[in-house]
């Protein structure tokens, strides 16, 4: 039996606005089986939302999504794909 790949993309984000429209809009664009995960990551000792980045994790099992197009996706939004 084949081993199940757990590949994920994450997109980095300025803020929580950005990270909520491109996780609605990626459906759109993009072939997801699975609705994205929101995460907030701030920098150590940071608790003011404006020193955070917000990152968008989607799942990519059948490694259907071009890691290119994602991040030309993500750099709408001033973002970026995050490289493994």
């Amino acid at each position: 039996m084949a081993a199940v790949s757990d590949v994920r993309h994450v997109l980095v984000l300025p803020d929580r606005d950005a990270a909520e429209e491109v996780a609605e809009t990626l459906g759109e664009w993009f072939p997801i089986d699975e609705e994205p995960r929101l995460v907030r990551d701030a920098l150590a000792g940071e608790d003011d939302a404006e020193d955070a980045q917000w990152l968008v994790v989607l799942r990519d099992e059948g490694r259907r999504l071009d890691p290119g197009e994602l991040d030309e996706f993500a750099a709408r939004w001033e973002g970026w794909r995050e490289e493994p």
